[in-house]
């Protein structure tokens, strides 16, 4: 279904719900698993180039797909189901509805009451829960309102990051015993199984990078806007992650830093002591609002598209008169509550870690049976950027079913649980 005109968004929002899905943790934590294998600054730092190359390379990819659907809602969703097949298209709603959006949005939650332990509150549960019901309330009212809170709170997490960046090149001198370490070791270390693990871990810091191909019919000139988005998302991203290990880096050192989650509290701790610790994991905390708001806006709507086309679920699919998904918004926002309530949320996300990058792995597929039309972005180097990013996708599912076979299996069982719902349809409606 097109979005009416009046109702779409620019590049700028687009970038924003962009850059907002791609930062959240994990580039704050990664490096501290990193250390404990791989120690040389150039590895380092070559880790988080290619995680950004490899996430061009998928921006790339959809920015094509999405200029090929400039009408429709979905991403994935679309993408597969046209042109592979209608019941890969549904596994991949199916999926992303739990481990895709609610489980995140969650895991986000959880991950902001850790950063504000440090201060000393007892109700942080009730703040998030708050946080979480207030982000749905906000977009069921209009796509103007989603707009300019996804604006603002976007423009709060870069405004951290920079003072971050600030802080950290130019406020204070360089740790003595830092973790630099520029040397010829990088030689060795980049051939190494460890560097490997390193980059998995990398990845998923980076995912998110096509967060605005899934609302391509609420853009305007999507032809125009959408790879603008994507793709200068994306770049700013890749800046700000390699910025942000160097700070790290030069602040403390690989003993300190080594085996740690929060090395960015510790960072920053260690040259301004512990109030600018604690100070920085408030930041993270708050900053992680931006990106529980574009979860919450993306996958209602891949909910909401995937349930238009099945009667099973065709109350989530129905749109108010501004065509908001406020159905799919509040079945997305009730799973995520059920999910921060239940001891079982990092075993979904594991569960569903081997099946959602299998379907991101199909999503780049897609494009290779889909046929390019003058009016479609002309992605470079098609298809081989593509081919290049399937195989290290599944070298990523290889490493998945290696490290996790009972997860990876059970994930699997999802996938068959949903392939049963599909077949239960009455009809099927193909897309």
């Amino acid at each position: 279904m097109a979005t009416q005109t009046g109702h779409k968004i620019g590049w700028l929002t687009a970038c924003s719900l962009v850059i907002a899905n791609m930062v959240g943790t994990g580039v704050f934590t990664s490096l501290g698993f990193q250390l404990a294998a791989v120690q040389n600054t150039w590895s380092i730092l070559l880790l988080w180039l290619l995680g950004g190359v490899l996430a061009l390379i998928g921006a790339f990819t959809f920015a094509e797909l999405g200029t090929h659907y400039p009408d429709e809602k979905g991403g994935d969703y679309i993408f597969i189901s046209r042109a592979l097949h209608p019941l890969l298209g549904y596994v991949s709603a199916w999926v992303s509805l739990v481990g895709g959006f609610a489980a995140p949005v969650a895991i986000a939650g959880k991950a902001m009451e850790s950063y504000l332990n440090p201060f000393g509150l007892t109700n942080t549960r009730i703040l998030t829960v708050g946080i979480i019901l207030v982000i749905a309330l906000l977009h069921s009212v209009n796509l103007r309102q989603s707009r300019v809170f996804q604006n603002a709170t976007t423009i709060l997490k870069i405004g951290f990051i920079a003072l971050v960046l600030v802080a950290g090149f130019y406020l204070a001198p360089a740790s003595v015993s830092n973790a630099f370490r520029f040397d010829d070791s990088y030689r060795q270390e980049v051939f190494t199984s460890s560097f490997a693990v390193s980059l998995l871990y990398v990845t998923y810091a980076y995912t998110g990078w096509n967060a605005a191909a899934y609302i391509v019919a609420e853009i305007r000139d999507p032809r125009r806007n959408l790879p603008r988005a994507l793709l200068l998302g994306t770049l700013i991203v890749t800046v700000m992650y390699i910025a942000l290990q160097v700070i790290f880096l030069k602040l403390a050192s690989v003993a300190q830093l080594s085996g740690q989650a929060e090395v960015a509290v510790i960072a920053f701790a260690n040259r301004f002591g512990p109030t600018a610790g604690r100070w920085v994991s408030a930041g993270i905390a708050f900053q992680l609002i931006a990106t529980m708001s574009s979860y919450v806006w993306i996958g209602a709507r891949v909910t909401s598209r995937m349930a238009q086309d099945y009667p099973l679920w065709r109350y989530f699919g129905r749109e108010t008169e501004r065509q908001l998904p406020v159905r799919a918004i509040w079945l997305q926002t009730g799973l995520t509550l059920v999910l921060l309530f239940s001891g079982a949320l990092e075993q979904v996300l594991l569960c569903t870690s081997f099946v959602l990058q299998l379907m991101a792995t199909l999503s780049v597929a897609s494009l290779l049976r889909t046929p390019r039309q003058p009016t479609d972005f002309p992605g470079p180097l098609r298809p081989w950027l593509q081919w290049l990013y399937i195989i290290f996708s599944l070298f990523v599912l290889v490493f998945i079913v290696t490290d996790r076979p009972l997860e990876s299996l059970i994930g699997l069982g999802i996938v068959l649980i949903g392939g049963l719902t599909y077949w239960l349809n009455p009809r099927h409606v193909r897309v």
